[in-house]
């Protein structure tokens, strides 16, 4: 009889934890659930976690990472790009989704940390791609003029039709995607046409948002 009781008492227990998760939805934003972003021709939903005694991916839980590399990271990385957070991202990614193609969101890292998870609908240009040590004049001009909507004429780039990137990779630690903005704005890319998302995965990661893979 004793083991009866607390066997119903253990699923009473656990239908009332349902319910309270139940009427207490994890939103995004009191008036938002979900985003949806289009990810490589498929229709992705992202919304937060809504079990609530979700944690953290242990990839992103170490706290004391050596410096350097990993280094923390400035709030502003330089005049006039703007530093963004998760919702301006979601914001970003709704318009992509809309139809507007002027804005592209980059995951700057490299691929064995992006066949972890990336957010649904970047695209990843690791940072080597575009580092003028790693890479090639060929390489980086390649990808300013078919990806990013840049023009070269007569020996000069011409950025008056390049597209709005938002770049971020995997936390406020992390330089990867630092190093390619830094990149950019000295090939002449304009300031005001880049965004960093610096707290990129880890903070995606921290408030529970849909992650994908390659």
């Amino acid at each position: 009889m004793r083991l009866f009781t607390r066997g119903v008492t253990l699923v009473l227990t656990l239908c009332s934890a349902a319910l309270m998760a139940e009427e207490k939805p994890v939103g995004i934003t009191p008036d938002r659930m979900h985003v949806e972003a289009d990810h490589q021709g498929q229709t992705i939903i992202i919304h937060r976690n809504p079990d609530h005694t979700a944690t953290i991916d242990p990839d992103f839980a170490l706290t004391s990472r050596p410096c350097p590399p990993f280094c923390i990271q400035p709030m502003h990385i330089a005049p006039g790009v703007e530093t963004i957070g998760e919702l301006e991202v979601l914001d970003m990614l709704e318009r992509i989704n809309a139809g507007d193609d002027s804005i592209i969101l980059i995951d700057s890292r490299t691929p064995d940390w992006v066949a972890r998870g990336m957010i649904p609908g970047a695209i990843n240009v690791p940072w080597t791609m575009l580092n003028v040590s790693r890479s090639d004049p060929l390489t980086i001009a390649d990808l300013l003029e078919t990806q990013f909507g840049a023009m070269q004429t007569d020996g000069f780039w011409d950025f008056s039709q390049a597209k709005t990137l938002v770049l971020y990779c995997n936390g406020l630690w992390c330089g990867q995607s630092p190093t390619n903005i830094k990149t950019l704005l000295r090939l002449g890319y304009p300031a005001h046409k880049l965004k960093w998302y610096r707290g990129g995965m880890q903070a995606w990661q921290t408030v529970g948002l849909t992650t994908t893979t390659p």
